[in-house]
């Protein structure tokens, strides 16, 4: 795994750093191979529980290094398609810490994670048009699901820099903490998740992120989980627990 792409594991939590400060964590062809390839062990590891992301030095991501993108899109099955695969596919829970400057695809990765907290200090912006593009990932899908059709075509047709508080206005992030705070809460947060019952946090997950139905039919489909969950060791054990405490109380 190149060394610009460091992925370390402990307690449960794989941690994803991208480390290529000096060109603001652009992202090369061999970095989103890397970023797939960890995704994808992560994944396939039942002792992984969290996945976070997040750069090194003042940036997050600066997108795609231009010169090395325009020599591997163009390919069959590029190693970028992998890494959206694998992101928008994860079925455990990922965290990602914006630490800086986040442009492009260091902006619309973040649509696929489950939680996201920035520094302080980030910036945002997604100028594909300015390029003369589109958005990608399946941005012009998720962003105005998320926020809303006028503040996505806001913020995509314009394509122009916004800050933290901006993005956690708009509920891109989750929460703007002081940018030396930003390690500990993106590590408190992955450790509070990683001791929920992992069946239940994965089936959450899959709740939040299947496609729109009838009340009706969601609620089918909830209770046919709830009934399966229900019968489960984790959550078994933790009705036993309670009602032992309540016994004693």
């Amino acid at each position: 795994m190149t060394e610009q792409i460091i992925s370390t594991s402990s307690d449960g939590i794989q941690q994803i750093q991208m480390n290529r400060p000096e060109k603001k964590n652009a992202l090369t062809s061999a970095m989103y191979a890397a970023m797939a390839d960890a995704l994808e062990a992560a994944e396939k590891d039942a002792a992984i529980r969290v996945i976070t992301i997040t750069g090194s030095g003042d940036s997050f991501s600066s997108g795609n290094d231009v010169a090395d993108f325009l020599q591997t899109f163009a390919g069959e099955d590029p190693p970028v398609s992998r890494f959206l695969r694998a992101i928008s596919s994860a079925a455990k829970p990922l965290i990602a810490g914006v630490n800086g400057m986040s442009i492009g695809i260091g902006v619309t990765m973040l649509l696929h994670c489950d939680l996201v907290y920035a520094s302080e200090s980030a910036t945002f912006q997604m100028p594909f048009t300015n390029l003369g593009l589109v958005p990608e990932a399946s941005s012009s899908m998720l962003l105005p699901n998320m926020i809303g059709y006028h503040r996505a075509a806001e913020l995509m047709l314009f394509g122009e820099r916004f800050d933290a508080p901006k993005a956690l206005e708009f509920g891109i992030v989750n929460a703007v903490v002081p940018a030396n705070e930003l390690a500990t809460v993106l590590h408190q947060r992955a450790v509070a998740l990683s001791v929920k019952p992992l069946s239940a946090i994965q089936t959450t997950k899959a709740l939040l992120k299947r496609a729109p139905e009838s009340v009706p039919a969601r609620m089918a489909v909830e209770s046919a989980e709830f009934k399966r969950l229900l019968q489960s060791p984790e959550a078994k054990a933790i009705m036993e627990a309670f009602l032992a405490r309540r016994k004693t109380a």
